[in-house]
């Protein structure tokens, strides 16, 4: 049976959760929720909106919606694992939680004012399908801002990059736990690979072909990190 992307990252993160946020901060060097904040401050939502988080994981981008735009939230994750640890971390009645897939969203047409997803566009077993079922429960005009990893584009930080995801990260996750080791062995090639078949201005296109208006592209840490958000047409 041919792996799909997306079973391929339940395999790999769904016994993480417990330490997913404090060592996915660490092997960053701290930018993770730098990167989130900037994700969510994407959303022109407020109290009144409600606001689908897909692969939310431990709930960190649910929970900075909330105390950021005092929105509602959905949280939509594969991973039973990663939402039982999500659990235990939500202390507020605005974040809900509902296990599914991003391929098959089990909500209406239009049922939401915005969306946000980190480190899903790379999982994706099939990106333009995908991206429209994003779009589709969506109303027309609300954002969706999605937020993955990225390949530097220019030579010094694209040398360091390469340095760290093919030597240093491998060598910090054997020292955190075989979990983490396989992640680390994992991301390099899953990066480069997604850079290599979405650059930018074919992965905005793609955004525009799924029925978004206006996408637009920030590269975070020297390029290290690659957001994307636009409008539902």
């Amino acid at each position: 049976m041919v792996e799909t992307l997306s079973g391929r990252a339940r395999e790999l993160f769904a016994p993480l959760g417990p330490s997913y946020d404090r060592y996915a901060r660490l092997l960053s060097f701290g930018q993770d929720p730098l990167w989130r904040r900037f994700l969510v401050s994407r959303l022109p939502v407020g109290p009144d909106d409600l606001v689908v988080d897909v692969a939310t994981g431990t709930a960190a981008v649910a929970l900075e919606l909330v105390r950021q735009k005092g929105c509602s939230v959905v949280g939509v994750d594969q991973s039973a694992e990663m939402l039982d640890e999500a659990r235990r971390r939500i202390e507020t009645k605005r974040v809900r939680l509902v296990e599914a897939s991003a391929n098959e969203l089990p909500f209406e047409d239009a049922s939401f004012d915005g969306l946000t997803a980190a480190y899903l566009l790379r999982y994706l077993d099939d990106l333009p399908a995908g991206l429209r079922e994003l779009a589709r429960v969506l109303r027309p005009g609300a954002t969706a801002a999605l937020l993955d990893f990225g390949v530097p584009p220019a030579p010094v930080p694209r040398a360091a990059w390469n340095l760290y995801v093919d030597l240093g990260l491998p060598l910090l996750g054997r020292a955190i736990s075989p979990g983490w080791h396989e992640v680390g062995r994992f991301l390099g090639g899953s990066i480069r690979a997604f850079d290599a078949r979405w650059p930018v201005p074919r992965l905005l296109q793609a955004w525009r072909e799924a029925g978004f208006d206006d996408p637009q592209a920030r590269r975070l840490s020297v390029g290290g990190c690659l957001v994307v958000w636009a409008r539902r047409r």
